[in-house]
């Protein structure tokens, strides 16, 4: 049984520890993730971990610059928020 699956039994605690959980389940999921999901999932990890702290290298990659992209529309947008859209981004993919 996952951890995910083990957690959904016994309630996470708190916001924090529920994205711990599904941030680790989701790190170790082996199927393909379209692109767009995947900018979604980074955006919002950077936002909930970070916030508005944006930093960019603008000698970086075109991959880095589409990233940063998908993090930037997230400006404004509280941690706890940030948390919970990622949470169920990454349940739904998970369930398939």
């Amino acid at each position: 049984m996952s951890k995910l699956s083990q957690k959904n039994k016994e309630k996470p605690k708190d916001l924090n520890e529920e994205f711990e959980i599904i941030f680790n389940e989701i790190s170790k999921f082996k199927n393909a993730i379209a692109p767009d999901i995947m900018l979604k999932l980074y955006a919002y990890y950077k936002q909930a971990s970070f916030g508005n702290n944006f930093s960019f290298n603008s000698d970086l990659d075109v991959r880095s610059a589409f990233k940063f992209n998908a993090w930037i529309q997230l400006n404004g947008m509280s941690a706890e928020d940030a948390k919970k859209e990622y949470i169920e981004l990454a349940k739904s993919i998970l369930k398939k």
